[in-house]
């Protein structure tokens, strides 16, 4: 079973509260931002932000298909709450390093961490050129989730030894620099930080470890949020060729259009296997983790990106408009096939782990 029945009321739960709270969608002139109404209300009436964290923190101690759980609907939706980066990266991050006094904040959504890790573009933890010595930090993060909002930031970065380590960081100005990124994809808000000699805390002087579980936590959380896009792409593709007609029919009709649809179907279910599979692999801290999170990343990125493409040909000329959200979808798809690294980087880390090298 993927899912228990408790696991799908959250699901049940989540969708609800977000499909009677729509979120504006960005025009072509407007300015993205959050979902205030949304954020609050997860918060508030589902605890969503506290299902990571231990009750003794404020959370609600559940396992990570919970979460995978939120993150598909919220993928599903497109709804820009900082979930992903706040509730899954920066808590797991802090869990994995004992740094438990920000929890409580994070668990009733009063307060949003990000998680500062890409380079010059990679978030291969080799890449990683940012010092800390003397409890000052100096460096520039890219496509930082959330960081114009962050309360806090967690930043690895290197250490005088050279090895790796896991800081904490106000957003205190002019020592932390905060610039939102223009991006592709409108629904999800990216920052660039630059740290100049800012003061820092330690959390962890073994970061390595904590940056290989979190490579296996993003690649799982976001396969979640890339199936629950791909699951809603299909949903709207079977309506419109349910009553687009062509030579008087419904072009769902059409034996071409069925055979494309099929494919579309096999593609999701197929990333929902494999998502979920990361997700219980993570939940029981598998051996084979690694493994199991870098394949799902890798197969729901270039899953969610064709169903993406094939919604967008199947609407035809409305979808490739503003008013129809085809195109959202599709920028989604494709600006997340790169997030946390793309489906041809986890593949070449999957090579050694296999072969044992």
């Amino acid at each position: 079973m993927i899912t228990t029945d408790e696991q799908e009321e959250l699901r049940r739960t989540v969708r609800a509260l977000l499909e009677r709270n729509p979120q504006s969608r960005p025009g072509p002139d407007a300015e993205p931002g959050y979902d205030e109404t949304a954020w609050r209300l997860l918060a508030e009436q589902v605890g969503a932000f506290g299902l990571a964290v231990p009750e003794a923190y404020g959370g609600a101690g559940c396992t990570a298909v919970e979460t995978h759980v939120v993150c598909e609907e919220l993928g599903r939706a497109l709804n820009p709450v900082p979930y992903l980066g706040s509730a899954v990266l920066a808590t797991e991050a802090l869990l994995a390093c004992g740094a438990t006094e920000p929890l409580p904040g994070l668990a009733d959504g009063s307060r949003v961490a990000a998680l500062a890790w890409a380079e010059n573009g990679t978030w291969d933890p080799a890449a990683i050129q940012a010092r800390v010595e003397d409890g000052r930090l100096t460096g520039v993060k890219d496509h930082v989730l959330d960081g114009a909002r962050a309360d806090l930031f967690v930043v690895p970065a290197r250490t005088r030894e050279g090895g790796l380590a896991v800081c904490l960081a106000e957003p205190s100005p002019p020592a932390v620099r905060v610039e939102p990124l223009a991006t592709l994809d409108q629904t999800r808000l990216q920052a660039r930080v630059t740290f100049d000699s800012a003061p820092v805390r330690l959390i962890c002087a073994d970061g390595r470890r904590v940056l290989e579980r979190l490579i296996a936590v993003a690649a799982t959380a976001l396969s979640a949020e890339q199936l629950g896009g791909a699951g809603r792409c299909l949903e709207m593709t079977l309506a419109h060729v349910k009553t687009r007609e062509q030579f008087g029919r419904p072009i769902g009709s059409f034996q071409a259009v069925r055979h494309r649809l099929a494919d579309l179907y096999v593609l999701v279910e197929s990333a929902r296997s494999v998502s979920y599979d990361a997700a219980h692999a993570l939940t029981g801290d598998a051996p084979d983790l690694a493994v199991r999170a870098a394949t799902a990343q890798a197969y729901c990125a270039e899953a969610f990106s064709a169903v993406a493409a094939e919604t967008i040909q199947l609407h035809g000329g409305i979808g490739f408009t503003w008013e129809h959200e085809a195109h959202l979808y599709f920028k989604r798809a494709h600006s997340a096939a790169k997030l946390f690294g793309d489906a041809a980087w986890h593949r070449s880390r999957l090579a050694p782990i296999v072969l044992g090298r």
